[in-house]
């Protein structure tokens, strides 16, 4: 059940509760499955999160259900879809609020930097197979690029102009504790994505001083696992605007206090999308961004083009519903 600690000021739950809440169920769902043939123990990691859209607002009172099924297995890797309902437990009504695609590894509880093999399992038809085989490939040369061009930093600004990116951005400090760990002690794929969708609403919050929500999370690549012990710093930029939405790039730097030989490295990178909304809950216009390097220039383009392709996708789902 969905509690006020769960919400923001206008009574919509957080983003990030619902993202730890997919994970979670991911979680268990890939480690019981690792775990169903005889061999090494192991618990399954958060390798990455496909895009996952918020169809509706759930809200302070409601119920939500989690459900997960297991789409596909690699050798190494599990792929898993988590949908989530609401209910509203005094009128009976339900409705969906989140499709999620997630994919897992089996790492040793002997030695977390071993990866294990997954059972396979059994295809209702030949098709799901071939077709998993494919979201798998793409799925791995995405999160491959996405590394590959990470390496930037968000520094202070002093005295920035509204509607810049200097003038939104912003960074969360967190200690990496017992409690935001796995049996392994790493930090749980959910945690992070919670304190990501917290920065990233903030960023809109500045923004647009407004009543913001999470639209839409694209995905999700976890590229290093952080340690119990750890300090990481979340952060957030404003990318692109568009009349109806913004768009925030998160990313989570590591720096390891226990390890020494170890310097500070990128562990997550996503991007999050806000629309802006009226204390009706209505939409809002968001205030356009204004880019002032030529670097944030090619950030806002490169948002538009996402933007873009999301639109022809979204077109192309309802075309062939």
């Amino acid at each position: 059940i969905m509690r006020p600690d769960d919400a923001n000021v206008a009574g919509n739950v957080h983003g990030g509760t619902i993202l730890k809440m997919i994970e979670e169920a991911g979680a268990i769902i890939s480690t019981r499955h690792c775990n169903s043939q005889a061999g090494e123990p192991c618990v399954a990691a958060l390798a990455r999160v496909e895009r996952t859209d918020f169809l509706s607002p759930v809200c302070i009172g409601e119920v939500a259900n989690v459900s997960a099924e297991i789409t596909y297995t690699s050798r190494h890797s599990v792929e898993v879809q988590v949908n989530v309902m609401s209910e509203n437990i005094l009128t009976g009504a339900k409705k969906v609020t989140n499709k999620a695609t997630l994919w897992y590894v089996p790492l040793s509880l002997k030695n977390v930097n071993k990866v294990l093999e997954v059972p396979p399992i059994q295809y209702a038809r030949k098709e799901q197979e071939e077709e998993g085989r494919k979201r798998y490939e793409e799925q791995k040369l995405d999160r491959l690029e996405t590394k590959q061009r990470n390496g930037d930093m968000i520094f202070p600004i002093i005295n920035p102009e509204p509607q810049t990116v200097g003038y939104s951005q912003s960074s969360l400090i967190h200690l990496v504790g017992p409690s935001d760990c796995t049996l392994l002690g790493f930090v749980h794929g959910g945690v992070t994505m919670k304190l990501m969708d917290e920065v990233a609403g903030i960023v809109a919050a500045r923004h647009c001083k407004t009543n913001i929500v999470t639209a839409s999370v694209d995905a999700i690549n976890f590229h290093e696992k952080i340690k119990k012990g750890s300090v990481i710093t979340i952060s957030g930029r404003m990318t692109f605007t568009s009349n109806k939405s913004m768009e925030i790039e998160v990313f989570v730097d590591a720096e390891p206090f226990v390890d020494e030989s170890r310097g500070r490295y990128r562990a997550v990178s996503a991007f999050f999308t806000f629309v802006s909304l009226s204390r009706e809950g209505k939409p809002l216009p968001v205030p356009q961004l204004l880019t002032e390097t030529e670097e944030e220039k090619r950030r806002f383009e490169e948002g538009k083009g996402r933007a873009l392709q999301t639109k022809a996708k979204r077109q192309a789902q309802l075309q062939q519903a």
